[in-house]
């Protein structure tokens, strides 16, 4: 049996996950849109064996300028630079199912796929937020339910258009003058209730078959969707306790479609801050959080809970008559998580926008590497994850302090590798096998002979 490996996935967000990083003297404000900035993050991840990394997305200008860096790179035109930088990594990246087209994004992912030697990961998302929507035309952001069956039909268009071509389509045969065959190219022939998609795509198929797909959804919606489609699930978890019973209802889900479960991999994401003992790691976890202007974070929240303007105190806990997660529209497991750490913690609204000033929700952490070790330790061995979406509150400094000072601790513990060995597709790090083509018929296996 072969041994079970934390997989690790870096989530690299400007100067980082804190919403105060960029005020710091080590960081840079414009670092956002400097490619340099990515190809020194992508091969700090690389120096640690990371399994990938990740770049969240969104169609719209994200929040308050004043607030922290905002604008970003398009991710898949970056990834495409970074995939050049760097040899092993896998390169994920966000794209909306609400606001794309699937020929255009599927050609684009399957370009990556070959380009980076099959290390493309889709992160699916179905876009929240009526500021998306205004961007295409729409008066309002649709349903979440609605917005999830287009992307249910939206995967499955992209997957018939991935497998358009068998692997053998291109036959380059000099002497007979016959470059590829017709016969084993599948046209999509699809017409459903949100597209209609005819031909192939105009690209072959690649080192992975298609890219490793990644969802981050956690409401019921949200689990459908990624017990049927999902291979990577990026979550937000407070305590073991729930990350525990999310990691269980996952697996469960994705046994009752048919999947095999150890073929989706679970990755809570944690905010680490690394100091040398653990008063160092509290200290600067503090700086960062007496840079926190507040009045950015009560606009947001409000936002989140969908309360008009004015309606939050600092020093008071949340209003006890918020909407119920029934009628949210938008991010439904980012505001059920946001309203139970309220709840449960009894904090103020000045408390809670501290705690989510370092990762919008994820766990937040502060310690020395060997706490780090032990808390990442802990929840992969008791069923609470397969790995670990790493966010850190600064970069690059802290991506720098995890690889060099929790990285040799887990390899030290068998849970990491030493190094990443043959050249490997993303899918192959994450233990997947390379899907089968659903236009090409098995072959019936031979009889055994009596």
């Amino acid at each position: 049996m072969t041994e079970r490996r934390l997989h690790l996935n870096a989530f690299l967000m400007n100067t980082g996950h804190h919403e105060a990083s960029w005020r710091l003297p080590e960081s840079d404000p414009y670092a956002h849109v400097e490619l340099g900035h990515y190809v020194h993050l992508a091969r700090i991840a690389e120096r640690g064996t990371f399994d990938s990394l990740f770049l969240a997305d969104g169609p719209q200008l994200w929040g308050n300028l004043a607030q922290r860096p905002a604008g970003a790179l398009e991710p898949l035109t970056l990834l495409t630079a970074l995939a050049t930088a760097t040899e092993h990594i896998g390169l994920i990246a966000t794209a909306s199912t609400s606001y794309n087209s699937p020929y255009n994004l599927a050609r684009k992912f399957a370009s990556l796929d070959i380009i980076s030697g099959g290390r493309a990961g889709w992160n699916i998302v179905t876009t929240a937020g009526a500021e998306a929507a205004r961007n295409f035309g729409l008066d309002a952001e649709p349903a979440h339910a609605e917005r999830y069956a287009r992307a249910a039909e939206f995967l499955d268009v992209a997957l018939k258009l991935w497998d358009s071509w068998e692997d053998d389509a291109i036959v380059a045969d000099k002497a007979a003058g016959v470059w590829g065959d017709d016969t084993r190219v599948h046209p999509a022939r699809h017409k459903g209730r949100y597209f209609s998609v005819d031909g192939a795509l105009n690209v072959p198929r690649t080192p992975q078959g298609y890219p490793l797909l990644v969802q981050a959804g956690s409401s019921e919606d949200g689990k459908e969707f990624a017990a049927r489609y999902a291979e990577a699930v990026f979550t937000a978890q407070q305590t073991i306790e729930d990350a525990q019973a999310f990691y269980a209802d996952l697996k469960s889900r994705t046994t009752a479609a048919g999947r095999d479960p150890g073929h989706i991999k679970v990755l809570p994401g944690i905010v680490p801050v690394i100091g040398s003992t653990e008063t160092e790691a509290l200290a600067a976890e503090q700086v960062l959080e007496d840079h926190i202007v507040y009045a950015h974070g009560v606009g947001r929240l409000e936002a989140l809970l969908q309360l008009p303007p004015g309606t939050l105190e600092l020093d008071a806990e949340l209003p006890s008559d918020l909407p119920p997660e029934s009628v949210i529209e938008g991010a439904k497991s980012r505001y059920t998580l946001v309203v139970e750490l309220a709840r449960r913690e009894r904090l103020t609204v000045r408390q809670l926008i501290g705690r989510l000033g370092g990762g919008r929700g994820h766990l937040t952490f502060a310690g020395t590497p060997e706490q780090v070790a032990d808390a990442i330790e802990q929840w992969f061995t008791s069923g609470a994850a397969d790995g670990f979406n790493i966010m850190p509150a600064v970069l690059p400094s802290g991506l720098d302090a995890f690889v060099d000072h929790v990285v040799p601790l887990l390899r030290a513990r068998g849970l990491l590798r030493e190094e990443y060995g043959p050249r490997q597709t993303l899918r192959e790090r994450y233990g997947l096998p390379r899907p089968a083509n659903q236009y090409v018929t098995a072959p019936a296996p031979a009889l055994a002979q009596v």
